[in-house]
């Protein structure tokens, strides 16, 4: 309808048993439309709903260790690190130190930096090994590739299997004309 007085556009919404909804407030001059507001608003509820949906929650798993730690138990929390970033996740690992061994940070960073080059296919260093207290913190994330390759094999993302009695549905790869 073009620019309108206030006055004219409520008379307008008011013909036609509508309301006058803002929809662009910070435009000059601001954009109103005719419609249904209880309409407008279930719609844009909808929208909000479906971006939610669609959004990835980052899930950050934590993983402690100490600087003296055996070899095995080494192995088996790199273990329980490998399972998460090919989950998709990503993971804090922490090493606490107690005691003298806050005196020796290099023992944390060294373990940390073993820990980071042995995963390096699966992920990366997110954030660098910092001292926090008397915990050294660092964060690792999958690679792109991995998280897609978690959400496709997540649960909600398999197909259904045929009931008895159906036949089971052939993937659209190609659409037939018959």
């Amino acid at each position: 309808m073009g620019i309108v007085p206030l006055e004219r556009a409520l008379q307008l919404a008011a013909d036609v048993d509508l309301d006058l909804v803002e929809v662009a407030p910070m435009a000059r001059p601001p954009v109103c439309k005719l419609m249904d507001f209880g309409k407008f608003k279930y719609e844009s509820a909808l929208k909000a709903r479906e971006s939610r949906r669609n959004q990835q929650q980052t899930v950050i798993k934590e993983m402690k260790l100490r600087p003296k730690i055996d070899p095995h138990d080494y192995e088996t929390k790199k273990g329980h690190v490998v399972r998460f970033l090919k989950a998709g996740d990503k993971v804090k690992v922490t090493i606490m130190f107690r005691g003298r061994e806050q005196s020796r940070p290099e023992l944390g960073f060294r373990l940390l930096r073993r820990l980071s080059e042995e995963i390096s296919e699966l992920g990366f260093v997110e954030a660098s090994p910092k001292q926090d207290g008397r915990n050294m913190i660092m964060v690792l994330a999958p690679h792109r590739a991995t998280k897609a390759a978690a959400v496709a094999a997540a649960p909600g993302a398999k197909t259904r299997e045929p009931r008895e009695g159906e036949e089971a549905e052939a993937p659209a790869t190609e659409s037939t004309a018959e």
